[in-house]
């Protein structure tokens, strides 16, 4: 089953199923040094066949030997190329070195606990070579713990039903993109750069495959309650106004009531003084949402860029060089 945004039709009539002028496979890992090999190996017998293969890993700050091993796998493999961040920014951080620094015409992106098997990758990437800018799997039958099928699954309906932000029900990491496409969403520089949620405003064309889920195969989810809260912060925040629609209807409703109420009290009636105090914490309301606002706004303009990279064996722009005066990125004197 799939779903789609209307496709620029393929001009391919017939022959061998299409295979993409290059591809790109990358995968964002954090502290993942039980994996790296198990990625590598799984993602080279799934897609070793596609013509001019780039495996990019994004080390996102791992403390662990993560970047040692992938290193080890670059000078075995010389499709192998890696970034590795200064710190940890984030997953989404992560999401845009891949999408930026892929050199593929086609980027699949994978996780590193494998729990989407690069297997299933050729399904996307045969439904995205149809006209699609964006292919997300969809997985029918999660293996991740109850919290996270149901934060996810509230989390994209509020998102969609409540919040007003156009994006695909059910879309995971998991994903197939044009390069080209993937670099524009990156280059929006977003203070929320919520893929799913920024496709959207490029007008991607999209599609969707539902693909198998596993169990993580190397320790339980790497995920909290707060993340989620977190992330659904951004998604809310980032990309709607409809918070604040709500705030200037809200402001005025407790202005009122508060007048009401005084006029009230004035007038000898005690009962009012509740209708003022409800207006007060209507009030509080209100300038806690306007504060998740300006949170925002204050920390995007003291972070001028997404991540900063420490070392790679691949060029990287200066402007996300944690050494600017490097031309490329280089090995740090050990």
């Amino acid at each position: 089953m799939t779903a789609t945004r209307p496709a620029v039709p393929s001009q391919r009539t017939g022959g061998d199923p299409p295979r993409p002028p290059s591809l790109t496979a990358f995968i964002p890992c954090f502290n993942e040094e039980g994996q790296v090999d198990e990625v590598h190996a799984t993602i080279d017998a799934a897609l070793s066949g596609y013509p001019d293969l780039e495996i990019l890993f994004v080390d996102d700050g791992s403390t662990d030997g993560t970047l040692d091993k992938v290193k080890a796998l670059s000078a075995r493999d010389p499709r192998v190329r890696y970034v590795s961040f200064s710190r940890n920014f984030g997953l989404e951080a992560a999401h845009g070195a891949g999408f930026r620094y892929a050199r593929g015409t086609w980027v699949v992106q994978l996780d590193a606990d494998l729990q989407s098997p690069p297997a299933e990758a050729p399904k996307l990437i045969a439904k995205a070579l149809e006209g699609y800018d964006v292919v997300y799997g969809i997985r029918r039958e999660r293996h991740d713990p109850l919290f996270r099928r149901l934060g996810s699954a509230v989390q994209q309906r509020l998102a969609q039903r409540l919040f007003g932000v156009d994006l695909v029900y059910g879309s995971s990491v998991f994903r197939v993109v044009r390069g080209s496409v993937a670099r524009r969403a990156v280059d929006l520089r977003l203070a929320t750069p919520y893929f799913v949620a920024t496709m959207p405003l490029l007008g991607a064309r999209w599609a969707t495959v539902d693909v198998a889920h596993r169990q993580r195969q190397d320790g339980g989810s790497r995920w909290a309650v707060w993340r989620l809260f977190a992330h659904s912060a951004e998604l809310f925040f980032g990309f709607s106004l409809r918070p604040l629609v709500w705030v200037y209807a809200a402001v005025t409703l407790a202005v009122l009531v508060v007048l009401a109420a005084g006029a009230a009290v004035a007038a000898g009636a005690g009962g009012a003084l509740a209708g003022a105090l409800a207006g007060e914490v209507v009030l509080l309301g209100a300038v806690g949402v306007l504060a998740a606002y300006v949170h925002r706004l204050v920390r995007g303009s003291v972070r001028p860029a997404l991540f900063y990279v420490r070392e790679a064996n691949i060029p990287i722009a200066p402007e996300d060089s944690l050494y600017a005066d490097a031309p490329a990125v280089r090995e740090p004197a050990r």
